[in-house]
């Protein structure tokens, strides 16, 4: 079952880019926003997966959202989205 969901999320995928359409239309993506180097924003996560004051692992749907930095903080944390505050060093997408 998961396989059938990758597939047809590939093929979602797929059809995006050949209509030329902003990705940001498929609900499965989540979407990121930096303020600085001081506040994280993220809509359409599914959840945290491992937080401590220098790392943050969010899962993104298809990717892991690895925040790095010190005094990280989460501020705010809803069903759809999530604030994080703190000196955020470095942001990496895992697979």
């Amino acid at each position: 079952m998961a396989g059938l969901k990758r597939k047809l999320s590939q093929v979602g995928q797929d059809a995006l880019e050949r209509l030329e359409l902003p990705v940001n239309i498929a609900a499965d993506v989540a979407r990121i926003e930096l303020l600085g180097n001081r506040e994280l924003y993220m809509d359409r996560h599914r959840g945290v997966l491992a937080y401590s004051t220098e790392e943050v692992d969010v899962n993104g749907g298809g990717v892991v959202v690895r925040i790095r930095g010190e005094g990280l903080q989460l501020l705010v944390m809803t069903e759809q989205e999530l604030r994080l505050t703190g000196k955020i060093a470095g942001i990496e997408l895992v697979e």
